[in-house]
């Protein structure tokens, strides 16, 4: 069985993403899902290294971004206890997640006082 992840991203004439769309072969899914931040990590196991792509449009707002980091951080505190049941450094994870979004949300009440 095989399944396949298509990503489109519409570019701006400055080559900024104006729209971003995933679909998956074996998703319930009957047309393709909006997105407005995407951040995609691939293992390179020859190289020992990530390869990325992050890519976000111009409609992402500051405050979706936190909570776009602050849910990633703690998605990926999720996969890392399911992959190696390190439960310590599962918890460090998700207190570095609860601490990153305590100092967004204060620096996000401080900004928009001024």
């Amino acid at each position: 069985m095989q399944s396949t992840i298509t990503i489109d991203v519409n570019l701006d004439e400055s080559r900024t993403p104006q729209d971003i769309s995933w679909s998956a072969s074996e998703s319930s899914m009957d047309q393709a899902r909006k997105a407005k931040a995407m951040m995609l990590s691939f293992w390179d196991g020859a190289e020992k290294t990530s390869l990325r792509i992050d890519l976000w449009t111009k409609e992402m707002m500051v405050d979706e971004m936190g909570d776009f980091f602050y849910q990633s951080i703690m998605s990926m505190a999720d996969t890392f206890d399911r992959a190696t049941r390190q439960k310590e450094l599962v918890e460090s994870m998700k207190q570095f997640g609860r601490d990153f979004y305590k100092k967004f949300q204060e620096i996000q009440l401080k900004e928009n006082k001024v």
